[in-house]
């Protein structure tokens, strides 16, 4: 399952925001499924299906307890984590605590980002985009290349 493109929706007054329908048929029958979000990285709102969400909480379970960045990260992570479901409209209930996190007001960003989805207040998700290399050939030659 790999989310790609974005897209700009309206978030209601009850702080719901839609999934893009190119999204949503991705997720096939995982729609059906309760999401978990949580906060990202750079401010933004992070939304995992339920098959990707177990395999971080696999990934978190091993590992080293005894080493405090760990147990750091592991609070942040899972203090913000919340399960959500689509409504019949392919829309999401945003948490207040991560709405005020991510800034987000009337708008909203929505990232395909490879396995999750991100959401992004549309004016940081701009500043963000500013601050990036501007020559994608050596980012993507940082990344990709060998």
């Amino acid at each position: 399952m790999v989310f790609k493109g974005q897209a700009e929706h309206t978030i209601d007054s009850k702080g719901r925001v839609a999934i893009p329908a190119k999204m949503r048929k991705v997720l096939g029958d995982a729609a059906q499924s309760p999401f978990t979000i949580t906060r990202g990285f750079e401010q933004c709102v992070v939304l995992y299906p339920a098959k990707r969400w177990q395999a971080i909480e696999d990934e978190i379970a091993a590992l080293n307890m005894y080493n405090r960045a760990t147990r750091d990260f592991v609070r942040i992570i899972m203090m913000w984590a919340e399960d959500v479901s689509l409504d019949a409209q392919g829309r999401v209930r945003l948490p207040s605590s991560l709405v005020d996190f991510s800034n987000l007001q009337d708008t909203a960003r929505i990232i395909g980002a490879f396995d999750h989805i991100e959401i992004w207040n549309p004016e940081r998700f701009q500043s963000y985009l500013t601050q990036q290399p501007s020559n994608y050939e050596t980012l993507a030659e940082r990344v990709m290349g060998m």
